[in-house]
């Protein structure tokens, strides 16, 4: 009996292979599957962005096999602001010249962001080839990945394993993975941004207790300005000020920081001149092209740069610099904003800080004040009772020692109401921050200084906002016309009294010198007189000198304040 035919088995065995093929395939899917949900619980598990985006990239390479890839996150003008490689050592991207900046193939993507599949990447017309040091590569993948409507980013996927080339699956896979990664992006995004303007106002809080508290206001900047330099990841900050026709930069930190510090900025061609004209924040991408780079910043190479004013147009009291080597991508828009409420904020504290501080000289004037006027009005007088009670006494007693030593009492009197009056004087005029003295401590040194000539302590009374209004060239004016009036006074007025009023009010200056003297003579010499009124007139001013009611001669010195 004949053998029967065996094509029923070799049916079966074909059967049974294709099943298993297919139930390889299933088992390939769902493990890739499986590697995809992996990868997007792995990529969605970290805020941090940094550390998103790598993982990121080091997934999709992982699930397509791919030896190399990348992730091009793109920045403002459609260039790549950052690239993170994967797949290569530290020594292969040494080796590099220059990581893509998004032209050729990779600003194809940038341009029309949609999914790009090739088997040899070098067929490409827009491809512009590998710079030098670059690893070769031929299957290329690349995938945009979209966080809402905005294309944040690419990842580029080269040589497939086995020098393979990618197929509809693989592209399939990594576009999943893509519009994962956008919702892990945008979080990490948000974090980040969340986190850095928390830091921000950290050191806007910081900073503005520091100036309320009482803090030396440069420290309280140079700390501002280092932990801005932090937060904007800049490389060089400087704090600039109004310096005649110049800015001066008095705060440098970071990379060249000792060529900036006390240099000048010219006002015209400056990114911190700019800011402070306008009062809004200017922003370049090369500092270079935007300014006339001085000599001394040649060994600066100075790049994306942002100034911001301190204060508005017209009242900014300096400007906030920052700026990054020549390389890195510009600022970003949150970096904008949070430096522009820094600087607005500085302004702000700064401002109360002088409030702070003329409200506590304020005060400081208005004790001196009044223990000036207590002094005056109850010890001056109660001396000088006690002083007259003893003259008084003295003729009354006749034992010689005795009247010798009430006499000497009563000189220790007048001398003690001298030097009382000399520190009522001192009180009434305001503290000097300077070696310069105040014009109301000249007038007191002038009449003091006639004492010796006069026989006697000249009475002195100053009115008004001396010190602030009155111009050094009328100071000096001032100043010798008393010096003059009172050396009349000492040659010529035989007086035992005189007193002296030095008054600025009503856009005017007014210098009043009276004694108890003889009087001015009839047909006396008038040099003198007459030089103290060409004084008055050089400066627009009237000058009198007549007879005093009751005797005694009065001279008004009067010019205005106010010359137009």
């Amino acid at each position: 009996m004949a053998d029967k035919p065996l094509v029923p088995h070799m049916r079966l065995d074909d059967l049974l292979s294709e099943l298993h093929s297919r139930l390889e395939a299933v088992l390939a899917t769902r493990d890739r599957v499986h590697a995809l949900l992996e990868a997007v619980v792995s990529v969605g598990s970290d805020l941090d962005l940094e550390t998103v985006l790598r993982r990121i990239t080091e997934a999709a390479t992982r699930l397509v096999d791919a030896r190399y890839g990348a992730l091009g996150v793109v920045g403002e003008g459609g260039t790549l602001e950052r690239f993170i490689p994967v797949g290569m050592t530290e020594e292969e991207i040494a080796r590099v010249d220059h990581w893509p900046h998004g032209k050729g193939l990779l600003g194809l993507l940038i341009k029309e962001p949609r999914t790009l599949r090739m088997a040899d990447i070098t067929d490409h017309p827009e491809s512009y080839g590998f710079p030098d040091g670059h690893p070769p590569m031929r299957s290329f993948l690349g995938v945009p990945i979209r966080v809402r409507d905005e294309v944040f980013g690419n990842l580029y996927l080269t040589e497939k394993a086995g020098n393979g080339v990618f197929d509809e699956d693989d592209e399939a896979v990594v576009t999943a993975l893509a519009r994962a990664a956008g919702v892990a992006v945008e979080n990490a995004r948000l974090y980040d941004e969340t986190r850095r303007r928390e830091d921000w106002l950290r050191v806007s809080t910081e900073m503005t207790t520091g100036l309320l508290s009482g803090d030396d206001p440069d420290e309280v900047l140079v700390a501002m300005a280092r932990r801005a330099r932090e937060l904007a990841r800049a490389d060089t900050v400087t704090v600039s000020f109004p310096h005649g026709e110049t800015m001066r930069i008095e705060i440098a930190e970071g990379f060249g920081a000792e060529l900036l510090r006390g240099r000048d900025v010219p006002l015209e061609s400056s990114l911190a001149a700019a800011a402070l004209r306008t009062g809004a924040l200017q922003s370049t991408p090369d500092l270079r092209a935007h300014t006339a780079y001085p000599a001394h910043l040649e060994q600066v190479p100075l790049g994306p740069a942002i100034a911001v004013p301190l204060g508005r147009a017209g009242t900014a009291r300096g400007v906030l610099s920052l700026a990054k080597r020549v390389g890195p991508p510009p600022f970003s828009e949150a970096d904008l904003r949070m430096a522009e409420a820094l600087g607005g904020q500085a302004a702000v504290a700064l401002e109360l800080a002088d409030a702070r501080r003329d409200a506590e000289r304020l005060g400081l004037l208005e004790d001196r004040d009044r223990i000036a006027k207590d002094l005056h009005d109850v010890v001056i007088q109660r001396l000088f009772a006690v002083a007259m009670t003893l003259m008084s006494t003295v003729r009354m007693v006749d034992h010689p020692t005795a009247t010798t030593r009430m006499q000497h009492a009563v000189d220790e009197l007048d001398q003690t109401i001298k030097e009382i009056r000399s520190t009522i004087f001192a009180l009434q005029s305001p503290p000097q921050t300077g070696q310069s003295r105040s014009l109301r401590g000249q007038v007191t040194e002038l009449v003091e200084a006639a004492r010796d000539q006069l026989g006697f302590m000249p009475g002195i009374r100053m009115e008004g906002p001396l010190d602030n209004t009155v111009p050094e060239e009328v100071a000096e004016q001032l100043r010798a016309v008393l010096r003059e009036a009172l050396s009349n006074v000492a040659r010529h007025a035989r007086a035992s009294r005189a007193r002296v009023l030095v008054e600025a009010g009503g856009g005017a200056l007014l210098l009043e010198v009276s004694d108890d003297g003889v009087g001015i003579p009839e047909g006396g010499r008038r040099s003198g007189l007459r030089n103290l009124a060409d004084r008055a007139a050089r400066l627009g001013g009237t000058f009198t000198a007549e007879r005093a009611e009751g005797g005694g001669s009065r001279l008004r010195w009067q010019v205005p304040l106010d010359r137009g």
